[in-house]
């Protein structure tokens, strides 16, 4: 008797059993939660390695298209913040590893990703929310 057809079956399932419970144990990760610090309002528009002028950000990082970062004229380096386009409601956290943009009336540059996700790459500057976050520390028993 052959037992090969049986086993095959047995095993797939059994593989495919252990792929659900790694995916299912990601999925229960509480998200970070973060406080809102400040809130600014103005325009952002978008940059790329293309039409930076280089490939390296004023924080000496190499420029990445993709990467959820962005510049900034003031706020100090590696601070992340929400940026939400009001024109649709999409938002996404960056972190500020670049000074810009340096165009009157716009307070940030998001990377040609951000940009893409967002909804604003072919419009190329849109009205938007900058959140400035912080991360919000759990609250000891220390009083």
């Amino acid at each position: 008797m052959n037992r090969k057809p049986l086993f095959i079956p047995l095993a797939s399932l059994l593989f495919c059993s252990c792929a659900l419970q790694a995916n299912t144990a990601r999925k229960g990760t509480p998200p970070t939660e973060w406080n809102v610090k400040e809130v600014q309002h103005g325009k952002a528009s978008w940059y790329g390695v293309r039409c930076n002028g280089g490939t390296h950000t004023a924080s000496g990082e190499t420029l990445c298209d993709d990467s959820a970062t962005a510049a900034h004229k003031t706020l100090p380096m590696d601070t992340k913040v929400r940026v939400t386009n009001l024109a649709n409601g999409k938002s996404e956290i960056v972190r500020i590893n670049n000074r810009g943009p340096y165009i009157r009336g716009r307070i940030i540059d998001v990377t040609e990703g951000v940009a893409k996700r967002i909804g604003f790459y072919k419009r190329g500057v849109v009205p938007v929310k900058v959140e400035v976050l912080e991360k919000n520390e759990p609250e000891t028993g220390d009083s």
